[in-house]
């Protein structure tokens, strides 16, 4: 647990430098506040994320995949879980993380839309409700969301055979992919925007003007958006962001009882946000 703590210590040191120096020469929004409205609340995520909801989540994938190793006669022997099974689990380790990021962003796409257009969207606007869009925006949210999307990615890859340590291998890279693409940078990748998720991409998906709604729910490869119609990058940067006609309390005892005191969901809002445009 005091590693854990280290590295998350560490790589949030690190991001608060590269990001600023990115941001003080690319940036999306000129002279963006650094000390906005809940950053404090969002440093907190940072730190509550690995220390508490990965361990969560860890307990929660294995109640999720012990029926279906039982069913399949594996062992549950930690050494073998680890390991991997099948054809996936014998191809090397850098091979099965390619799969597993490719294949997690694929499943991580259809996660994150059904967060938009169903009773989830509760939880999701968390993730929605900062005025301010910077890399630790990135962090913001609800538990349950997190949770369900963890489980949601991990469970089918592990099923397929990949081993989870080649998964593991890559969650401090994707960790810090994920705040770049929220940081406040202009960068839209030009003729590879297709390739890659550009920040501009992705704060396109958190505006809370129209035209954004229901666009780019991939986390890596837009051209999952691209296949199903969700693509939206015009050349303009998004500058309003936040939830339209919803206010979440900022604190986290507010934003983690906000779903549970909204048990009546607008459908309306949700064909707003998500259904129309997915």
């Amino acid at each position: 647990m005091e590693g854990r703590f280290v590295r998350t210590l560490v790589l949030f040191i690190v991001l608060t430098v590269v990001f600023g120096v990115l941001e003080k020469f690319w940036p999306s929004i000129p002279n963006q506040r650094k000390w906005r409205q809940g950053v404090w609340l969002d440093t907190f995520y940072w730190f509550f994320t690995p220390m508490v909801i990965q361990v969560l989540s860890i307990i929660a994938i294995a109640l999720v995949l012990l029926p279906f190793y039982l069913l399949l006669e594996r062992s549950l022997a930690w050494e073998s879980i680890l390991a991997g099974y099948g054809a996936f689990g014998q191809l090397p380790l850098w091979l099965q993380g390619l799969i597993a990021i490719v294949v997690g962003d694929f499943i991580g796409y259809w996660t994150h839309r059904w967060h938009h257009t169903s009773q989830l969207w509760d939880y999701h606007a968390i993730h929605h409700s900062s005025k301010t869009i910077d890399w630790l925006t990135a962090v913001r949210l609800h538990p349950v969301n997190d949770i369900i999307s963890r489980v949601m990615q991990a469970s089918p890859l592990m099923l397929l055979g990949l081993s989870p340590i080649a998964v593991e291998l890559y969650t401090p890279l994707l960790s810090a992919y994920v705040a770049f693409i929220h940081a406040n940078v202009s960068w839209t990748y030009g003729p590879f925007r297709y390739l890659l998720a550009s920040p501009a991409f992705h704060r396109w998906h958190h505006t809370m003007d129209q035209e954004g709604w229901g666009k780019n729910f991939a986390g890596l490869f837009p051209i999952y958006d691209v296949m199903f119609g969700t693509f939206y990058l015009p050349s303009r940067q998004p500058k309003n962001f936040g939830l339209y006609n919803e206010e979440i309390t900022e604190s986290f005892v507010g934003h983690f009882l906000h779903p549970f005191r909204h048990w009546k969901f607008t459908k309306k809002w949700l064909v707003q946000r998500g259904g129309n445009h997915s």
